[in-house]
């Protein structure tokens, strides 16, 4: 393990609109605000980040020429009521879904999942990452993470572990990587990891298939993981 998974981050170029559609949807508690980042947290310690992007071009499922690049899943007792009280705070239906799960778009247009299951309220389930191979990018975010692979089948895989939110990757047949920091191809989401000492963490996620980027600050740096998606090592 190099890390821990300390946020999920969703861009927006309203992040006071976004993250308070989410501390509605499912009951998360606001930890941090500022202008340019605004930080959430449930109950299990799952932190979803809103970081401002003026620039920020949403997705348009299933569109292939505006992809998505992660989603969340929120597990919900009633799936119709979710979905009721999902819609009258701003998300939108898009296609596809099943018995067992809905999927809309946020108020900034990222696509997520409300997933049926015995909870007794809306939780973040998981976060899901695009990717054209699923078994290579799940043994990176596992060496990353510290994450055992659980599952890898046809078409995807799983990294996750008791008490902490597991990691799905799904293989899309045209997955276009984001080009950080390309506006045309953004990165939408990125993962914060929350290192120790950042200069051996940076050797061993380099070592493992990482590419540096540009950007950074006092205390993180930017990252691309072997499928193109930025990830940030903080401390």
């Amino acid at each position: 393990m190099i890390g821990t998974l300390k946020t999920v981050v969703l861009d927006a170029p309203d992040i006071k609109g976004l993250a308070a559609f989410y501390a509605e949807l499912a009951g998360l508690d606001e930890l941090y605000a500022d202008d340019d980042w605004i930080t959430l947290k449930a109950a299990d310690g799952t932190r979803l980040g809103f970081q401002q992007a003026p620039d920020h071009v949403p997705p348009r499922w299933p569109d292939p020429a505006y992809p998505q690049q992660m989603h969340l899943d929120l597990r919900v007792p009633d799936m119709a009521a979710a979905v009721e009280r999902a819609v009258t705070l701003g998300a939108t239906r898009l296609p596809g879904g099943g018995e067992t799960f809905t999927v809309l778009a946020d108020p900034a247009g990222h696509p997520f999942c409300l997933c049926q299951g015995e909870v007794d309220g809306t939780t973040v389930a998981d976060v899901a990452i695009d990717c054209a191979s699923a078994g290579p990018l799940a043994r990176f975010y596992s060496e990353l993470l510290g994450l055992p692979v659980t599952w890898e089948g046809e078409g995807g895989a799983m990294i996750s572990a008791d008490g902490r939110l597991p990691v799905i990757f799904q293989e899309i047949a045209d997955f276009q990587a984001p080009q950080w920091p390309d506006p045309a191809h953004p990165q939408q989401f990125h993962l914060d990891v929350e290192v120790s000492d950042v200069e051996a963490a940076e050797v061993q996620a380099l070592a493992l298939g990482a590419t540096r980027l540009t950007g950074g600050g006092d205390n993180w740096r930017v990252y691309a993981d072997p499928a193109g998606h930025p990830f940030c090592l903080i401390w």
